[in-house]
């Protein structure tokens, strides 16, 4: 796989939770730390996620937010 974006994060998907539109898939990238995202149901359902599943977290830089207190 060659992708142009610079930040890729190999996880094993813990959780699915599939919705009418949307889907909600949270990669474990780390013991203890994970990170969520939301997808078309269809491109879940074409990847074929599964829970156990290895998968990668592909972060655009521009689209990241930082904030603090």
């Amino acid at each position: 796989m060659e992708i142009s974006a610079r930040n890729s994060i190999k996880g094993t998907v813990k959780k699915i939770v599939p919705g009418t539109v949307n889907t909600e898939v949270t990669l474990e990238i780390a013991p203890g730390v994970e990170l969520v995202s939301i997808i078309t149901k269809s491109s879940a359902e074409k990847l074929g996620l599964t829970e156990g599943k290895e998968a990668y977290a592909v972060i655009k830089s521009s689209d990241v937010i930082v904030a603090v207190d």
